[in-house]
């Protein structure tokens, strides 16, 4: 009989938000399923982990017969824990965070905590995948994330990985029928134009809000935006080497002391 696959299931958006029940429902066909998510929201906060306080971690019950925790810690943190804590006697087969509320399309990456949960479970060797739906309301449709989703889960599962151990995935916001397929892509090139927003607090205090829009480069076509805005679901492969390796022989003049 065959062993059923290990599947840890975590996020950035906290362990009641909608995102995360919906992708709990697609890998629940296909393995046994533990979840360790944030107990609160954690958007933005890469891929920060705890050193100044101690880590608590609650076992809950919120998607049924699935094994559940909550942590007060980071998606990174999450993880961490289940590797080397909860599941430190056992294999994870797969890691998967989200479905995040939201883009992490283009170098939004480096700001996701939803990508740096799936990124740590990579450093862990364990195939890893972050998917996102670019909707953030709260009350969004998953159903075409879900459709990306098991169908990428499935053929991960099937055949693994190959020559990577992380996926970006972003998805449309478009209704399921209408989603036009997956593509294998690269990660555009984009930047966001900030703008802090100056207010008062009641207590008479300043304080500057973020905001701001995100500004891409539409020349190359072969991009995770370029193809969600073509109504595809967009994968990235990805790691965790952040070395620009075209610039080390054209450096080689900084190594003159």
């Amino acid at each position: 009989m065959n062993k059923k696959p290990l599947i840890l299931v975590t996020n950035d958006d906290g362990i009641v938000a909608p995102g995360i029940k919906a992708l709990v429902e697609i890998v629940k066909e296909f393995g046994e399923v533990v979840v360790l998510a944030p107990d609160s929201p954690q958007s933005g906060k890469g891929h920060a982990i705890t050193l100044n306080q101690p880590l608590r971690m609650k076992k809950v019950d919120i998607f049924d017969d699935v094994e559940s925790y909550e942590c007060d810690g980071t998606p990174a943190d999450c993880v961490k824990l289940a590797k080397n804590v909860l599941l430190r006697d056992r294999t994870i087969d797969l890691c998967v965070s989200g479905i995040n509320h939201g883009s992490n399309a283009s170098i939004n990456i480096l700001y996701s905590g939803t990508m740096s949960a799936a990124m740590e479970a990579s450093l862990e060797n364990i195939d890893s995948v972050g998917f996102s739906l670019l909707d953030f309301a709260f009350e969004a449709d998953f159903s075409g994330a879900q459709k990306v989703a098991r169908s990428i889960i499935g053929n991960i599962l099937k055949e693994g990985l190959r020559g990577t151990k992380l996926l970006n995935v972003n998805i449309p916001k478009l209704p399921v029928e209408e989603i036009k397929g997956i593509k294998i892509c690269t990660q555009a090139s984009g930047m966001w134009i900030e703008d802090f927003q100056k207010g008062e607090d009641p207590r008479g205090e300043e304080y500057y809000w973020l905001s701001g829009k995100f500004i891409v480069d539409e020349e190359h076509k072969d991009t995770d935006i370029y193809w969600l805005n073509q109504g595809y679901a967009s994968v990235v492969p990805s790691q965790h080497d952040l070395t620009h390796y075209k610039s080390i022989a054209g450096l080689g003049y900084l190594e003159y002391l």
